[in-house]
């Protein structure tokens, strides 16, 4: 019985550490628009995950694996499911409910674009979805991010948006109120995989950190890298400005896992519930 119940306790403790490792505490808010840290379990090499058909994000701690999945907002609560190793591995997606917010634009084609401009937004966001589902072996340099901008926030991840009263996509990033020329940084190291003009996003720079885990700038003023430079950690990527549409000048940064946009507060220690 004394052995039986040391056992018991061995393996309660093992659960707590991997339970309350860091990565876990820092990063598990598994609610639509966050992510799941799932629990791999030890291995000599790097196990494989996938959630909904698309490469996870792996990495290790001490001895331990764990998957980084992202959850997009369009994901209901309750259990979904990774599959590794030929098992499929459940967590549970909690409840959040996201506030809504109202614009008011001038420029009338910017909530109702004409054929022509509906035809160019079809193709921008093609190319666009290809670099989100871009997948390389790299780990991330960090997991915990920096900012790429000092500054307040001015419009959280998630907000239902109204544009004239017509409601649009769910704000897919977070906007920092900083001045137009304000330098954007990178807050992880990566390769800088698209760039460009967009209807809406206007001058953009997507930054893969590895393993589907992804940068995405927009509305800037300019663009100072190309499509291939390496960039360490805190690099200048461009300028914040106005471009495409917005309102006035302000950085809007995303993150996406496994091509689902998060929440990237997440990663620099500002989730709220």
């Amino acid at each position: 019985m004394p052995r039986l119940f040391s056992l018991l306790m061995l393996l309660c403790l093992t659960f707590n550490a991997h339970a309350d490792s860091y990565i876990t505490r820092l990063l598990n808010k598994p609610v639509p628009g966050g992510v799941a840290v799932v629990d791999l379990g030890p291995s000599a090499t790097a196990p494989k995950a996938t959630y909904q058909n698309r490469p996870v994000l792996v990495v290790k701690e001490q001895n331990n694996w764990l998957a980084i999945v992202g959850i997009a907002l369009t994901v209901k609560p309750g259990t979904q499911r990774i599959t590794s190793g030929g098992q499929n591995l459940p967590f549970v997606v909690g409840f959040k409910k996201y506030p809504e917010q109202h614009i008011t634009l001038k420029n009338k084609s910017q909530v109702n674009p004409d054929p022509a401009q509906l035809k160019r937004i079809e193709g921008e966001l093609a190319v666009q979805l290809k670099a989100y589902r871009s997948f390389s072996p790299n780990i991330p340099s960090n997991l915990l991010l920096d900012k790429p901008v000092n500054g307040p926030l001015s419009s959280k991840f998630g907000v239902r948006r109204f544009f004239n009263g017509e409601e649009r996509n769910p704000h897919s990033g977070l906007d920092f109120a900083v001045g137009a020329g304000t330098p954007i940084k990178t807050p992880a190291a990566g390769k800088v995989i698209l760039t460009g003009n967009y209807f809406f996003n206007g001058n953009t720079v997507f930054v893969d950190h590895g393993q589907g885990f992804i940068s995405m700038f927009c509305h800037m003023s300019k663009i100072d890298v190309k499509v291939g430079d390496q960039l360490a950690r805190g690099a200048v990527v461009g300028k914040v400005g106005s471009t495409g549409r917005a309102t006035g000048p302000h950085m809007h940064w995303n993150i996406s896992l496994n091509d689902a946009r998060v929440d990237p507060a997440i990663f620099i220690g500002a989730f709220q519930p």
